[in-house]
């Protein structure tokens, strides 16, 4: 399953777990900063975030259908973002990935970068987990069946990528009928809990999803405990 397209380049891996939506997006702005003049090797940052809803640079005002109070009461904020795609949730129990890799070093093309990112999911939920997961042909992202358990989001900055993934593990599903996922009205959501009947450690799932990203992409994968701000940097 190894790829060759990182050619054994390292692959840093930062923890970072629980952070809010503005203080992951900072820290990505200053880690693709620094990608870009070669400051860093590829990194992917692993957390959670507190309920957020986002909408990227198709996302229309309508897609969130929930009432201001509702959102109050859960303590559900908004963020306008510059990634592509429309209208994602993310909370609790759900692993969000954030990328930085260069592209000029090995990829080349963003489609290939995006069917790898699909095919990591694909790969943990049959080999780990025995739950048969695929693509649809007219959104992106993972599926099983016909709910989506993967949501990909990407954007780029002088060939360097940031914001990525994010995958249903124990997620409140209900939240999501705060919005339009995605724009699609007509497909369900689904997560590793509701599919296996139990709740998932999310170390385990962190652990596995790392490896197989680094196994596909091709990199050495270095486990690093991820702080939110970077050394000798302050906001």
């Amino acid at each position: 399953m190894r790829g060759s397209l990182g050619q054994g380049a390292p692959l840093e891996v930062r923890d970072l777990g629980l952070v809010s939506y503005k203080e992951a997006l900072a820290l990505q702005y200053e880690l693709v900063r620094q990608r870009q003049q070669g400051e860093i090797p590829d990194t992917l940052l692993l957390l959670e975030h507190p309920p957020v809803i986002t909408l990227g640079r198709s996302a229309a005002e309508s897609d969130i259908l929930a009432p201001p109070e509702v959102l109050d009461a859960a303590g559900a904020t908004i963020e306008r973002i510059e990634r592509g795609g429309e209208t994602t949730y993310h909370g609790p129990g759900q692993l969000v990935g954030y990328l930085i890799v260069d592209l000029r070093q090995h990829l080349r093309s963003l489609k290939r970068y995006v069917h790898l990112l699909e095919e990591a999911f694909i790969l943990l939920l049959e080999e780990h987990y025995l739950i048969k997961a695929g693509r649809d042909p007219e959104h992106r992202g993972v599926w099983v069946d016909n709910k989506k358990i993967t949501a990909l989001g990407v954007a780029v900055q002088q060939r360097v990528t940031f914001h990525g993934f994010a995958f249903n593990v124990n997620t409140d599903l209900s939240h999501f009928s705060w919005i339009i996922p995605c724009g699609i009205s007509d497909r369900g959501q689904t997560s590793l809990q509701e599919l296996t009947g139990a709740p998932t450690d999310m170390q385990r799932i962190k652990d596995e999803i790392s490896r197989i990203l680094a196994e596909l992409f091709g990199f050495e994968r270095i486990l690093l405990k991820g702080e939110t701000s970077t050394p000798g940097k302050h906001r």
